[in-house]
């Protein structure tokens, strides 16, 4: 690693940023001299610290210890897609369609969610609306071809009851709906550990093909975003949760479930090639 480049970053983030060497210092646990030595080339901080100056300064780890002088700091998204575009296309679709419940799904869910934020990633400073979540599975779910009232609807209100202070039977939605949002919403099992409460959970999921893909959806998204948010260790335990219980809900779509085998494959595809890039870095 070439001491004098990772300087030159390090003090240009830090200013771009609007820290004081002492500041930087604070945050990281060290002294200013420590800082100053890095900055000035004459010592190189090691793997901790570069991971954790890298997460301060909102910049890739990569982009410090790359080696080409003229490399620069990625500009990262503060979301994807705005919910505003997204709320209005789901609106739009769901009229024209007749999609009653996921109409009353969409106003319900934003009421619920109201003054709710989700820090956008790491590396920004921007926060984006609640919604942006269950709004963007929508808005994939229908352009891979599901007009189902039910999943859609399930899908805007799958967070709902696990996110705010609602009951599943105060859904505005029929039965069908309020019992896919019952199987997707994770609770603790009473006498039982984490790991044996998550397992029973994806083995009641399983038994739904609807809640089956509400599931694989919300992961698919979730993935989607999760390299700007997540630790390396919270990185590596979520590809194992996926790895282990979402590919077989993948599979139970696919070989059951005709109606969803391309929206299933479509969702494989896209988790697979996240997973196995994101490894690539770990």
């Amino acid at each position: 690693m070439n001491t004098q480049i990772i300087g030159k970053r390090i003090s240009e983030q830090r200013k771009k940023c609007g820290l004081t060497q002492e500041q930087l210092a604070e945050r990281l646990g060290v002294t200013p001299q420590a800082v100053s030595k890095w900055e000035n080339g004459r010592n190189l901080p090691d793997i901790d610290n570069l991971l954790a100056i890298a997460d301060c300064l909102r910049v890739p780890y990569a982009y410090l210890v790359a080696e080409e002088e003229g490399t620069e700091a990625l500009t990262f998204r503060g979301r994807l897609f705005h919910e505003d575009n997204m709320y209005t296309r789901v609106k739009t679709f769901a009229q024209l369609e007749g999609l009653e419940n996921t109409l009353a799904a969409l106003e319900f869910m934003r009421v619920k969610h109201s003054g709710q934020l989700r820090k956008a990633s790491r590396f920004t400073s921007e926060s984006v609306a609640y919604i942006n979540h269950p709004l963007m599975m929508a808005c994939h779910a229908h352009a891979m071809g599901i007009t189902d009232d039910a999943v859609l609807a399930a899908i805007l209100l799958h967070d709902v009851v696990e996110d705010t202070d609602t009951r599943p039977e105060e859904l505005p939605v029929s039965e069908e709906i309020r019992e896919i949002v019952r199987l997707v919403t994770f609770r603790m099992l009473p006498g039982k550990t984490k790991q044996e409460s998550k397992a029973a959970y994806y083995e009641n999921i399983s038994r739904s093909k609807k809640a089956c893909l509400v599931k694989i959806i919300d992961r698919c998204n979730n993935v989607s975003t999760m390299a700007g948010c997540f630790s390396r260790e919270r990185l590596a335990a979520y590809i194992e949760e996926t790895e282990r219980y979402i590919m077989p809900l993948i599979k139970t779509l696919k070989d059951g479930c005709p109606e969803y085998s391309n929206a299933a494959f479509l969702v494989k595809y896209q988790i697979i090639g996240l997973l196995e890039s994101i490894k690539a870095f770990l």
